[in-house]
């Protein structure tokens, strides 16, 4: 089994976060923030990796930071040396009036491209610009190269969680073991 757990504590936040990659898609989340705990649930959901993260602090922004960084510290060291795994994953999700892709590569160089293409300043009780930086925090501390693009959609909820869909499905494709694959794979030996 695939699993790890990370335990990060700061001047300004507390967070606890256990990882199963072979999971059910189970999670208990408590962040104090209704939308992050939707999106992690979503990410959870669809991509089949067990999530219980238990987080607190003094403001919202480094709540949302600090869960991203340990949540891809925790999913990297799941990981382990990332050897025998498909390494990509991409996806295609729709959802109501949106349309979001998003390709993964789990190689160990840490690059995101990623457009949300929200309208409003908040999505229920975040801000835009901490969704933003939750997914930017999230893929340099996984290390992996990310790219997240909403194509169109009007409802901003829509948006955000067409684009958590899509990561989700990415992930897990991109986390399956090849049992075929007997070195990393890449044509450079290593991840």
């Amino acid at each position: 089994m695939r699993s790890a757990k990370t335990k990060r504590k700061t001047l300004e936040t507390s967070i606890k976060i256990k990882v199963n990659i072979d999971g059910d898609g189970i999670c208990e989340v408590d962040t104090g923030i209704k939308y992050l705990d939707h999106m992690m649930t979503t990410l959870s959901k669809h991509s089949l990796i067990d999530l219980k993260i238990k987080a607190k602090g003094d403001l919202q922004h480094h709540i949302v930071e600090d869960v991203a960084i340990a949540l891809g510290e925790t999913l990297s060291k799941a990981l382990e040396k990332r050897e025998h795994i498909n390494r990509f994953g991409n996806a295609i999700v729709p959802m109501d009036d949106s349309l979001a892709t998003v390709s993964v590569d789990l190689v160990k160089r840490p690059y995101s491209k990623i457009s949300l293409d929200i309208e409003h300043e908040k999505v229920e009780d975040m801000v835009k610009e901490d969704i933003q930086h939750f997914l930017l925090s999230f893929v340099q501390s996984l290390e992996a190269t990310v790219h997240i693009i909403v194509k169109y959609g009007e409802d901003d909820h829509h948006k955000v969680e067409s684009a958590f869909k899509a990561l989700a499905l990415s992930l897990r494709q991109a986390v399956i073991q090849d049992i075929q694959r007997e070195s990393p794979p890449s044509a450079k030996g290593v991840m």
